[in-house]
């Protein structure tokens, strides 16, 4: 039994000197050492060994199955390190290459605008005011001269929670609320940003959900000429000096005389393009003298006040800021179209 063993050492080791891998070291290592390799078949006739023999042949086991182990350790080392040259050989590092930077946020381009809205106005003079977004009906139509029966509420498809409460339609019923807590008192010069609901369907040009900003002044004497040279302020400042902005009449129920303002087109200055359908001028907003009745119902003496309004959606604002063809674009979320605002 004893010559079996050293014979099978020496097997063992001529048949590791032949390995070169990970897979073929397992096989041997199971093959000489495994629970049904010639090692244990050996020990398991130990038995019929008489005592004296016994501890002898038990010795040289042990001594087979450590050189065997020790052989498998050692070329498993030489072929982890070999690995490694191998691997560290395919995987060359170019330490001169720059670094990736790591990925940053930016802001919205809706929020960026807002802030540039606020900073013009901010700049002459106006304070930043807001409100709720669900609205009491009153604020939202009653007290801008919109009773219950008034057609013009058509005007606002409005998502209603109850027959009092809503979604607001417009951010003017912050204007309200912030003329009753003036309680009277003058000037009054703000502009109101937040988010407005409408029941309309998404497409490149409207969406249920937009921001809206909309602007008040109220004092002694303010003019139809005060709203005029405020919003050519306004748009040369977020246009360029060069642009330029006309007022056309039209009619909104808590103003009167009311107008919509168009701005030169940005992209023909005023020439003429498919953008503009060759007008050579994009409406953005809406205005006009705060209505009689308004200013009665917040508290105003109309007789010896008056004031201006606007109102604009600052989607258009940033579409015609930015030439962006679809309103669908600032909602999705698409990093590839974001990604074009993180300098700006």
């Amino acid at each position: 039994m004893k010559e079996q063993l050293e014979a099978l050492k020496l097997e063992a080791l001529k048949e590791l000197e032949g390995v070169n891998d990970s897979k073929s070291l397992n096989d041997l290592r199971v093959k000489y050492l495994g629970k049904k390799g010639p090692l244990t078949e050996i020990l398991r006739g130990m038995g019929k060994l008489s005592n004296e023999e016994r501890p002898v042949i038990g010795q040289v086991a042990n001594e087979v199955r450590a050189a065997i182990g020790n052989g498998i350790q050692m070329k498993q080392d030489e072929i982890s390190q070999r690995e490694l040259e191998n691997r560290l050989k395919e995987e060359t590092i170019d330490i001169t290459l720059p670094g990736r930077k790591p990925s940053q946020g930016a802001i919205h381009p809706l929020n960026k605008v807002i802030q540039d809205i606020e900073d013009i106005f901010v700049g002459m003079g106006y304070t930043v005011e807001e409100g709720p977004e669900v609205e009491q009906d009153y604020y939202n139509f009653e007290a801008l001269n919109l009773p219950k029966d008034h057609p013009a509420r058509d005007m606002q498809d409005t998502f209603y929670i109850t027959e009092e409460l809503l979604m607001r339609t417009h951010t003017s019923p912050v204007q309200i609320r912030t003329m009753e807590a003036k309680k009277g008192e003058v000037p009054v010069k703000i502009i109101c940003p937040g988010r407005v609901y409408r029941r309309d369907d998404d497409d490149a040009t409207h969406s249920h959900v937009f921001t809206q900003i909309e602007g008040l002044v109220i004092d002694k004497n303010v003019r139809m000429s005060d709203l005029k040279g405020t919003l050519l302020q306004f748009v040369q400042e977020m246009y360029g000096k060069d642009t330029q902005i006309r007022l056309r009449p039209s009619f909104f129920p808590f103003t009167e005389p009311s107008a919509e303002v168009d701005v030169t087109c940005a992209s023909c200055k005023g020439d003429g393009c498919r953008i503009c359908k060759q007008t050579g001028w994009i409406e953005i907003l809406g205005s006009g003298m705060v209505h009689p009745r308004v200013l009665e119902m917040a508290g105003y003496d109309p007789n010896e006040y008056s004031g201006f309004a606007f109102g604009m959606g600052v989607e258009r604002i940033a579409m015609l800021k930015y030439g962006i063809d679809d309103i669908r674009h600032f909602f999705t979320n698409d990093l590839r179209f974001l990604n074009q605002f993180v300098r700006i």
